[in-house]
């Protein structure tokens, strides 16, 4: 297996290789400062046929659609740290925890993937399918 996998440490935009067949990313777009630039990276370095699955927070992409107990104690978190943290990087898009599937839709198909769907979600979080 050793020489299928490794795991590194690196910044997402210093990461040369390309062709992937799989990246993967959790609870980590909505609190990036440049959630678009990372989206573009990732398509560049993805294979043609390859998958990018993205899990973030559920959110409906109305503030009505969050006040339920985990939307309120999302909005929490995002006031709390998601938001600061985005607004302090390079770009400072600020998301947040409650950024919904529209706007992730959004930026995730802004960088050039043809397709965004919801493969599945559970309580806390949705995981996005991106196809280029």
């Amino acid at each position: 297996m050793s020489d299928r996998v490794r795991f590194e440490v690196a910044k997402a935009k210093e990461i040369t290789e390309t062709d992937f067949d799989l990246v993967t990313m959790y609870d980590c777009l909505h609190d990036m400062g440049d959630p678009r630039g990372c989206a573009g990276h990732v398509r560049k370095i993805l294979k043609k046929d390859g998958t990018w699955m993205v899990v973030e927070p559920i959110a409906g992409d109305k503030p009505e659609q969050n006040m339920n107990p985990v939307g309120r104690l999302y909005y929490n978190a995002s006031t709390m740290i998601c938001v600061p943290t985005s607004l302090d990087q390079e770009v400072g898009e600020g998301l947040g925890a409650q950024a919904g599937q529209a706007k992730l839709s959004e930026v995730i198909g802004g960088a050039g993937f043809s397709k965004v769907r919801r493969a599945t979600e559970g309580p806390f979080n949705m995981i996005l399918e991106a196809r280029i």
